[in-house]
């Protein structure tokens, strides 16, 4: 076995902790934060201004944190950035104002920007030195790392225990644990290396390209968002479900999505990006259909066309991150100013979406807000194919797919 193939997976490894504990930190923040609202008194508006600000802090680190990777590797800002992310969750554990935690959320969501861009762009590094599609399943066990998190916020609670304790042990243990796994990351390239990659990405990546991948990041985004906070209330305030019953329908969307994203990278590795890309917005868009159409079907057929809808939804969001990552790794050269760009892009999609189908449901309905998503799905195909046909078409290297597809894992 050549050394190159022994760092590899050795990153691989390094990787997925990352992603895991990314997951973990979110999903121990989130399942949180009504322990947190209680212990401040925060409300609603409080709460959504809180969370604005670790969004905004989030997106300013990203544009920032692409310079950095560009500047000094992915492998070097990965090793500050990961305990960085875990350190901060300090901030809202010891709060103890509502002022005080404003000022610290902004702190904890630079903390989530640059962690975000820096893995994602040693991810590519790797799928690179791997020479197939490897990336979807990170992204799968970032999933799992949330699952994790709100688990064991869960036990917590039934257990009667603070769940303040448990953000303050994983603030000074959650750093520790990213250690063993950035030591596994790829070696820094030879300066050379570097320069050469350099030009030829500079050649490649315009900015037109990049808003292109980042409009079909923010329409991916957006809809996945649109899924996440409204399946549940779409059930119950449209379908009129059983409030036991309503949570499923994000439950459904969830496990569709996490599972495609283990399972994805081979579908990739046969299918090639552009036709995974036109598939997802193909799926996605008919998941949406599907919810839309439910209310207006028979009473006992409407629960299970949503929820085959959501399912569908999943399925086909849930590779439109990896793939879209993988085109601009594909392209050679730095990956972090463009990839903090369509990352950026793709969190505003998650920042504003919900916000937006609230207003509009407020003034009309909810199945008119969720035609927005539904369009976006479309989007997604419409945006994705054209610009990863283009990377391809300018990129010297051959799609992952294409390249080394007779290295074994």
């Amino acid at each position: 076995m050549n050394k190159s193939l022994t760092e590899a997976r050795r990153a691989r490894v390094g990787v997925f902790g990352f992603f895991f504990l990314a997951g973990l930190v979110m999903g121990l923040w989130a399942a949180g934060l009504p322990s947190l609202n209680d212990r401040l008194g925060l409300g609603p508006a409080r709460l959504g201004s809180v969370l604005l600000l670790i969004s905004g802090g989030a997106l300013v680190s990203m544009l920032v944190a692409g310079r950095l990777v560009d500047r000094w590797s992915s492998r070097r800002v990965c090793w500050f950035a990961g305990p960085f992310s875990g350190v901060v969750l300090l901030g809202p554990a010891l709060a103890p104002s509502y002022w005080t935690l404003a000022a610290l959320a902004v702190l904890f969501g630079m903390g989530l920007g640059v962690t975000e861009v820096a893995m994602n762009a040693h991810s590519v590094e790797v799928e690179r030195r791997y020479g197939r599609p490897i990336i979807s399943a990170f992204h799968g066990t970032w999933s799992l790392g949330g699952a994790a998190g709100g688990g064991i916020t869960s036990l917590i609670l039934r257990a009667e225990l603070d769940p303040q304790t448990l953000l303050i042990v994983a603030a000074l243990v959650v750093p520790f644990l990213y250690l063993p796994a950035a030591r596994l990351l790829l070696p820094d390239p030879p300066a050379h290396a570097a320069a050469e990659a350099g030009g030829k990405s500079a050649g490649s990546l315009r900015w037109g390209l990049i808003a292109l991948l980042g409009l079909a990041a923010f329409a991916g985004h957006l809809s996945e968002g649109a899924a996440i906070d409204w399946a549940a209330l779409h059930a119950r305030w449209v379908l009129e479900t059983d409030p036991a019953a309503a949570p499923l329908a994000y439950t459904i969307f969830s496990v569709a999505m996490t599972t495609v994203r283990l399972l994805g990278d081979p579908i990739r590795a046969r299918l090639g990006s552009v036709r995974t890309i036109e598939l997802a917005g193909l799926f996605a868009t008919i998941g949406y259909v599907l919810v839309l159409v439910a209310p207006l079907t028979g009473e006992s057929l409407r629960v299970v066309c949503a929820w085959t809808g959501w399912a569908l939804a999943g399925v086909g969001l849930a590779t439109v991150v990896p793939v879209l990552f993988s085109a601009v790794g594909a392209a050679g050269g730095p990956v972090g100013r463009a990839l903090a760009m369509v990352t950026a892009f793709g969190y505003s999609g998650l920042l504003l979406g919900p916000a937006v189908l609230g207003y509009v449901a407020e003034a009309s309905t909810l199945p008119t807000a969720l035609i927005i998503p539904a369009v976006l799905a479309a989007v997604v195909a419409l945006t994705g194919s054209p610009a990863i046909k283009a990377l391809l078409r300018h990129s010297a290297e051959p799609e992952p797919s294409e390249s080394m597809s007779g290295s074994t894992a």
